[in-house]
């Protein structure tokens, strides 16, 4: 799920993250079904050629297969999970992703709204050493579906040099997504832009484990922390229950230092069908 900026529930979305905005922040949106008591249920299948997320590529520039799956509320409150595959050849070493949410949205005006949501990530199946996991807060303002400005505090993300893993810091990130009506029809031009930055991480506090490295005496750089930013241009075509996203990403050098994972300089497009 990604508007073209990431694929995935977040601002920009991942290169296979849905593109509608208020999903990026966690928020239901598209087709729904009515269950009765003042409750709708709603998701999407989702095909995307790379799993981008918040610059980096979780599937190393090969397809992934993500969905969604929410509840929500008359008053604004929704529930869900969504779930990708992803390369298990990069930390964690996970064969998925999974992230259960839950927030609130908040309706200001006719046009406006804010979302309040909570999202734990999880890394799950494949050949893991050491646990991944980790949560997020965030807020986010929206425009119709037109513009989205989120900001998120993860408190306990997982601290990279380069492929060396130092230990847990805290990070924020801060993003914004947008999409512009073309023709009635359903073509839209998107893009996004977000900035990550990561706390500096202790000294020497890479943990056990066959195949790990200790990160003490390795140079004044190691554990600085730093931030990156990240964005995305493109096309959507939305018809119906599908919606097909094509677009460039592009991502600053510094991820690399922050993350074990390849960069996302590369075009990328993720077919959904929402219900």
């Amino acid at each position: 799920m990604a508007t073209v900026a990431d694929s995935h529930l977040s601002v920009p979305a991942r290169a296979g993250a849905l593109p509608c905005l208020l999903l990026a922040v966690g928020a239901p949106c598209g087709y729904s079904l009515e269950l009765g008591s003042d409750l709708t249920l709603g998701g999407n299948l989702t095909v995307t050629s790379d799993y981008i997320y918040r610059g980096v590529s979780e599937s190393d520039g090969h397809a992934a297969f993500q969905a969604d799956l929410h509840v929500a509320s008359g008053g604004g409150t929704f529930v869900g999970v969504w779930g990708s595959t992803r390369d298990n050849e990069y930390d964690p070493y996970a064969d998925y992703d999974v992230e259960i949410y839950l927030g609130q949205r908040f309706d200001l005006s006719t046009t406006w709204s804010a979302t309040l949501s909570a999202r734990s990530h999880y890394f799950v199946a494949g050949p893991q050493e050491q646990s991944a996991d980790y949560q997020e807060l965030s807020g986010a303002l929206t425009y119709l579906d037109r513009w989205t400005l989120s900001v998120t505090a993860i408190p306990n993300a997982v601290h990279y040099w380069y492929e060396l893993r130092l230990g847990r810091s805290a990070a924020w990130v801060a993003d914004t997504t947008a999409q512009w009506l073309l023709i009635p029809q359903g073509l839209f031009v998107t893009g996004g832009v977000g900035y990550y930055y990561a706390d500096r991480s202790g000294p020497g506090i890479v943990t056990g484990g066959e195949g790990y490295y200790y990160a003490e005496s390795t140079g004044p750089a190691i554990g600085g922390g730093g931030g990156y930013v990240y964005g995305n241009a493109g096309f959507a075509f939305e018809r119906r229950h599908w919606r097909l996203d094509v677009g460039y990403f592009r991502v600053e050098e510094k991820a690399q230092q922050l993350f074990p994972y390849p960069l996302s300089n590369r075009v990328a497009g993720t077919l959904s069908w929402r219900f």
